[in-house]
């Protein structure tokens, strides 16, 4: 597997973010969604500060969260952008691998994508993350633009919850009937 470096608060934010959002919602009795923790083999430990300086991955994660909302199954990951144009690279096949069989089983699987250089989060539903990555397959695209995505997924802060991704998911079940 690869191999781990320590790369300070990269991405860390965005997780903040939602783990305080995924905190709030359950306080609310909204949704339970944790985080899933990528299983790592450390192999380098600094002795005085007894941090893991470097470690092996010991298996492919499939995404960042999983999660109930009322009844309904969900699996996200979280990305961060700093252009308007997005590697299909940064969304692994074993991860939409994951969200496809998750949606098999009615599932709701989704990426909330952070573009940092204009400070707006977006929901992408499956359908489209699945639609980006099989036009890279096919010879196509091998990155997506901002103007592609669907601006009616935009992700805002309300009543406390700093990423209400809920109201994306609502409107992604929507769509759905």
């Amino acid at each position: 597997m690869g191999t781990w470096n320590s790369r300070g608060l990269r991405g860390s934010t965005l997780e903040e973010l939602i783990n305080l959002t995924n905190e709030k919602y359950r306080e609310l009795g909204m949704a339970v969604v944790q985080k899933i923790p990528t299983p790592i083999k450390p192999v380098a430990i600094d002795k005085e500060s007894r941090h893991i300086t470097m470690a092996y991955f010991e298996q492919k994660s499939t995404v960042d969260y999983i999660g109930v909302v009322q009844g309904v199954p969900l699996c996200f990951d979280a990305k961060e952008c700093n252009t308007d144009t997005f590697p299909i690279q940064n969304i692994h096949r074993h991860q939409v691998e994951f969200m496809r069989e998750f949606e098999k089983q009615n599932g709701i699987s989704f990426i909330i994508i952070y573009y940092t250089h204009k400070n707006e989060m977006y929901y992408l539903p499956f359908e489209l993350i699945d639609r980006f990555f099989k036009r890279s397959e096919e010879g196509g695209r091998k990155s997506f633009k901002f103007e592609e995505i669907d601006r009616k997924y935009k992700i805002n802060t309300r009543k406390g919850v700093p990423i209400h991704y809920l109201e994306a998911v609502a409107l992604d079940l929507e769509n759905r009937d």
